[in-house]
Formats: structure tokens, C-alpha cells, sequence
């Protein structure tokens, strides 16, 4: 037997809750504006580093601590989305001027342009869905219109979503697959695939405003040959990977490592970084 669902509790009964409990509770008329805006089942992933053992108690937390985190992570996260809006615009763009110019505008259509693990009714039944979700977008309409429905690459792989656009990738035969890795970013494939997988994660969170502190990823970006980093399931091995797929690296440190060591700085004494996975040394790690 299941057990039954809790009942709803007020912004009040949810303060009483957080006092009992460890958290230091300032101004209540402040807390219970900020819990009318952000959930409070979405506010208590914030408190796990701070739990004490298995019980339900917390040490050295403070409401203000809470907001603070949450806003650092809000920020980060937004950081983060404008990084991968990047490498996603330009693996899209390569992904298809390579394969457009090897297999032809409509090579994608034609399941010997794939691997032999590809699934072509399934890819096809994506591709449908993706001119279906958007059959009003001006591009769209056009080629429906003027070209009976059919699509070039470098058309369709704009309605591509991140992980759609993995799959493409990893579908692609080895020997194209190397050729884009080594000539992007000087590495394996099977790096690449790994990196591509974890990104559409990332991405995911962010996407659906999902926490980033204090988070376990499923997946690790495998490492480079040479490189001394170690990945593991924490942020900051997310971040060097957005490091190592950032098209623009000389324009890396202004978009990206400037802006966080900002934010770093501004909630400093509020957010714990060993929390995120970053090392005592990591703006070596980060910094171009």
C-alpha cells in the first residue's frame, strides 16, 4: 500500500516547520514573500547541504543563507543557458555544413548515411515531429509550400533540440564523427559523444530552471588525453566542459569566467563553492 499524500501546509506552517528544524527564520512578513514566489518544496533542495546525518535538521542555516544560494544559483544558471546557446548554435551549424557537403541537402533522409546501431524509422519519425511542432515558423511553411515538404540540413537542424542534435551526432559514422572531433576540438569521438550527452543534461536543467547547487549529475564528460583535470558528477566538471566546446575561446574569459568570478565574489559569504565541486585552485582550471 501507497501512503497517503501530505496535506498542503501555509507559508506559516512552512516557516514553523524551518524553525523547528535548524533554520534561523528572520523578518516572517520577508520569508512568506519568498516563499509566495518560490516554491517551498523547490527551496528545500537548497538546505541538503547543510543536513545533519540522516536526521531532518540543519546546522548554520539561515533563511538569508537560503535566498542567497538560490539567487547565486539562479544567476549561475543563467550564465550557464547564455554558454550553451553558443556551442549548441555552432554544432549546429558545423554538423550540418559537414554533412551537407559529404551526403548532399537531403543526405539525413537516407539511413546509409548513419552507423549501423542508427534506427532510421524512428530518426524520421523525429524529424516529422520537428516540422510538425513547427509547421508555423515562416521557414517552415516555406519549404512546404515551394518544396513539397522537403528540407536541407542546414534548415531543419535549426528546429533541432539539444538532444536531438546528439543523437545526430552519434548516429553519424565513426569515421565522420572523428573527423568532427578532432577538427573542432582536437579530440576523440567518444569524448565528444560524452560531452554532447552531459551538455543536453545541463541544458535540460537549466531549461526547466532546475538546481544547479549541490547537484549530482547522472553523467561525467569524459577527460581529454594530456589534461590533468579529473571530471567527476559534480557543476564545476560541467563548466571546464563548457570551457573545452566554447566556439569563441578567446572571448571565453569576457562571457564567462569574468562574469563568475563576479558572482563568486558577490555571494561569497553566503555560498560554500566545495558545494558545486570546484577545486581551491579552479580559476586556473576555468580561466583560458
Amino acid at each position: 500500500m501507497s501512503s497517503p499524500l501530505k496535506l498542503p501546509t501555509t507559508y506559516q506552517q512552512q516557516l514553523t516547520l524551518m524553525a523547528s528544524r535548524g533554520v534561523s527564520v528572520g523578518d516572517p512578513h520577508e520569508c512568506e514573500a519568498f516563499l509566495q514566489r518560490v516554491n517551498y518544496y523547490r527551496l528545500t533542495g537548497y538546505m541538503l547541504p547543510f543536513k545533519k546525518g540522516s536526521s531532518d535538521t540543519f546546522s548554520n542555516l539561515s533563511f538569508y543563507r537560503l535566498e542567497c544560494i538560490y539567487y547565486f544559483d539562479t544567476e549561475l544558471r543563467n550564465l550557464v543557458a547564455l554558454a550553451i546557446e553558443k556551442i549548441e548554435i555552432n554544432l549546429r551549424a558545423q554538423l550540418s555544413y559537414f554533412h551537407a557537403h559529404k551526403y548532399g541537402a537531403d543526405g539525413y533522409m537516407y539511413s546509409n548515411c548513419f552507423n549501423a546501431l542508427h534506427n532510421h524509422i524512428a530518426f524520421i519519425g523525429k524529424i516529422n515531429k520537428c516540422i510538425s511542432d513547427n509547421s508555423k515558423a515562416p521557414a517552415v511553411r516555406h519549404h512546404i509550400s515551394k518544396y513539397g515538404g522537403n528540407f536541407p540540413i542546414w534548415v531543419i537542424i535549426d528546429y533541432f533540440s539539444l538532444g536531438m542534435l546528439s543523437y545526430f551526432y552519434t548516429d553519424m559514422p565513426n569515421a565522420d564523427k572523428a573527423s568532427i572531433a578532432k577538427s573542432l576540438y582536437g579530440t576523440s569521438y567518444q569524448v565528444l559523444t560524452s560531452w554532447l550527452k552531459c551538455l543536453t543534461d545541463l541544458r535540460n536543467r537549466c531549461a526547466h530552471y532546475s538546481r544547479l547547487y549541490f547537484w549530482v549529475f547522472s553523467a561525467v564528460p569524459k577527460g581529454v588525453k594530456g589534461d590533468s583535470f579529473v571530471f567527476d558528477h559534480e557543476l564545476f566538471s560541467q563548466l571546464y566542459m563548457l570551457k573545452l566546446l566554447y566556439p569563441e575561446r578567446d572571448r571565453w574569459d569576457e562571457d564567462f569566467f569574468i562574469p563568475l568570478e563576479k558572482l563568486v565574489e558577490k555571494y561569497n559569504e553566503q555560498i560554500d563553492l566545495s558545494h558545486v565541486g570546484f577545486p581551491f585552485n579552479w580559476q586556473t582550471f576555468l580561466k583560458q
